[in-house]
């Protein structure tokens, strides 16, 4: 396994995108490794996500609320921390939802 999260730091200008999901559920967590603070953090098991699943749809969700959430502290730009997972499938679709939603990566 690489050591990808060794390699990534989120600061104040551009805060960490952390991507976890276990074998029911996915989240994610905008992190600024500066002060060790999360800024912003959703998943499939928050109080507006009722009914969602580790699935590309609740990906899907979860990306573009997690970029709307974003917006509302005025994050614009971050970095993206997929860990240990592959940028496919619902990772990728996670991802895509947050930049069409207006996070820039």
């Amino acid at each position: 396994m690489q050591r990808i999260r060794k390699k990534l730091r989120g600061s104040p200008d551009r805060p960490r995108l952390c991507i976890f999901k276990s074998h029911k559920h996915i989240g994610g967590q905008i992190i600024d490794d500066e002060a060790g603070i999360t800024l912003v953090g959703f998943s499939t098991l928050s109080k507006g996500a009722k009914g969602q699943k580790k699935s590309k749809e609740g990906a899907r969700f979860v990306g573009a609320k997690l970029a709307e959430l974003a917006k509302e502290k005025n994050i614009e730009h971050v970095v993206f921390d997929r860990g240990r997972f592959k940028f496919h499938g619902i990772i990728a679709e996670l991802a895509d939802a947050a930049r069409e939603n207006g996070l820039k990566f």
